[in-house]
């Protein structure tokens, strides 16, 4: 490789040079717009297929006004009454590149306004690495409450959550945006747990400013229990952005990549394939004093394939899951023929991008069951609506297939590996899959997850999340005192399809291996599990802890509708008894 000057264009630069943010113009600790010369330095990559694009190590600042626009459908954002519009800005945009590593040399990117951070779109063999992204006024509010007592509540307002105080109302705002809609969650940092909560109270008080960053709220807090120290986080619910973007991609690596903030959904892969996620970072910097990192989910996987593996990654702060994995189910809107059918998406937050391609499998299914029972394959498919495909098969579909059945995309189904990470800091759960391919999860902690630690869903009637698994080893793993969200069902694994008419002899998950985990249980719910078949939890350690009061006894493992359990050579410390309920 060689080491180029080459100004603001692309005289010089051959194939397989490094070239660097620099001589285009990119000044770390300027506090300039940096962007127009980091998308020149990107320009001259793909125009000349440069392999190394080279940040220099500082603060580089990105502002909104020279983004670029593209029109993105990205799984699970806003729907259309929410959000209309599609198109989205986007900072760093790599599209139809490839065999690049950008090396960020520890840079860190501080973003301004609303935006996608950066994205690969239909790329290949890209590498992001050493690389910090934040942005200068979240769109997240912070406030730490001092003091409470039934009628005042005194706070202390991050600095990077701007506010005024007009007429009595604190209104929350921020560069080219202000709040309408509020959702909060609630942070205990003296034990690192996140609650749900309500704003309405501090909406409906008044509200008096007693020094900069300092406000006191009166008005009815008596049914708030607010202590000391607890930190409100409240922003608006619609994602009309995502963190970051893999559209398209193959070959993706992320590595030493330390997302500090990230508007909307998170790290978004949508019909990719072959990621790997080393090293991932997903918190607030240290020195922002901010405890919320991501808007809502840290990474997001919608109908990927390949292989996906995320390692020696944190998660820490998010408003919603750290990592879900899932695929998409359409419903049968109407048999245009023997071989065609017009299907939908239903889910209110993800349509609009082509969901089948020529030559993919497809499992088609009872909606309310989650029974299969068909594996067309695509002859053509086409996006004839925003919410609408209409899908040619090779061959002619079984005869009792009706409207309201489901249809998966079979092909575009990933393996996934998650090792050596820890996941804290959420109020909902931790792991999320649901893929039918090779599922690992080893070596990793869980530690007080809100609700379940590791979730395994599939759903043709809410969320539309597909599908089954089939060979899924959690091994080695901490599990420390999760699900003090979920009330009752507190288990800290769940595997939990939502089947709305069980057919007998019809299992929708298979072949789950857990083994040789410790859980750290403040309550008995560990394991529940519906409709499975062949489940083995082994070798487990399971031992008491005081977090939280215990509730009633009660099985620590149910049963419903599964075959082929196991349950063996645990080990109980402070439990007297391994309940199974089934």
């Amino acid at each position: 490789m060689s080491w180029l000057t080459v100004g603001v264009s692309a005289q010089g630069v051959t194939p397989g040079d490094t070239v660097r943010a620099s001589d285009f113009g990119a000044k770390a600790g300027s506090y300039e717009d940096a962007l127009p010369a980091l998308q020149r330095a990107i320009a001259v990559c793909k125009e000349k297929k440069a392999t190394v694009l080279l940040l220099d190590s500082g603060r580089y600042d990105i502002w909104p006004e020279h983004a670029a626009v593209r029109e993105y459908f990205i799984s699970n954002t806003s729907s259309e009454t929410e959000c209309p519009s599609k198109l989205k800005k986007v900072g760093l945009l790599f599209e139809g590149m490839e065999n690049l590593t950008v090396e960020g040399n520890g840079a860190l990117l501080m973003f301004h306004g609303k935006m996608i951070t950066w994205a690969m779109d239909r790329c290949r063999n890209m590498t992001l690495q050493h690389l910090d992204v934040d942005f200068e006024r979240p769109s997240m509010s912070e406030m730490t409450i001092l003091s409470a007592a039934d009628s005042t509540v005194n706070v202390s307002v991050n600095p990077d959550s701007r506010y005024e105080i007009a007429g009595g109302q604190l209104r929350w705002y921020g560069e080219g945006w202000g709040m309408r809609h509020f959702h909060a969650i609630r942070v205990r940092p003296a034990d690192n747990t996140l609650w749900y909560d309500n704003w309405q109270p501090f909406e409906k008080s008044r509200a008096m400013q007693l020094a900069p960053g300092t406000v006191r709220f009166s008005g009815d807090f008596r049914k708030r229990r607010f202590v000391p120290g607890d930190v409100i986080s409240v922003r608006d619910p619609i994602r009309d952005h995502v963190g970051a973007f893999v559209n398209r991609s193959t070959n993706v690596r992320l590595k030493n990549v330390r997302m500090h903030y990230m508007h909307g959904l998170g790290i978004v892969a949508q019909f990719s394939e072959n990621l790997h996620y080393d090293g991932v970072v997903v918190m607030p910097r240290e020195e922002s004093g901010r405890r919320i990192a991501a808007f809502a989910d840290g990474m997001h996987f919608s109908g990927c394939r390949g292989q996906i593996t995320i390692e020696n990654s944190r998660f820490n702060g998010s408003h919603d899951d750290p990592v879900n994995v899932h695929g998409t189910h359409l419903i049968v809107q109407e048999v245009v023929s023997p071989g065609k059918l017009r299907v939908r998406f239903m889910h209110a937050q993800t349509y609009g991008m082509e969901a089948f391609f020529p030559g993919d499998s497809t499992a088609l299914l009872d909606a309310a069951s989650l029974r299969i029972y068909a594996f067309p394959v695509i002859k053509s498919a086409r996006l004839v609506s925003e919410r609408e495909m209409e899908l040619t098969f090779e061959s002619p579909l079984p005869a009792g297939i009706k409207p309201g059945d489901a249809v998966e995309n079979v092909t575009w189904t990933p393996s996934l590996t998650v090792r050596n990470c820890r996941f804290e800091g959420t109020n909902t759960r931790g792991l999320l899959v649901t893929t039918r391919r090779k599922v690992l999860i080893e070596n990793n902690v869980f530690y007080r997850t809100g609700m379940h630690a590791i979730l395994i869903a599939n759903d043709a009637s809410g969320w539309y999340e597909s599908g089954p698994v089939q060979d899924v080893t959690i091994r080695g793993n901490e599990f420390r005192e999760c699900g003090y969200n979920r009330g009752g069902h507190n288990f800290t694994i769940a595997i939990e399809p939502e089947v709305k008419k069980a057919v007998p002899g019809h299992y929708v998950h298979r072949n789950i291996r857990i083994t040789g985990n410790t859980f750290a249980q403040y309550d008995y719910p560990v394991l529940f599990a519906r409709s499975t078949d062949r489940l083995t939890f082994t070798g487990n350690r399971i031992e008491r802890t005081q977090f939280m009061p215990a509730g009633p006894v009660r099985a620590s493992i149910v049963l419903q509708g599964c075959r082929g359990v196991t349950v063996k050579g645990n080990t109980l410390h402070g439990f007297e008894k391994l309940n199974v309920d089934q």
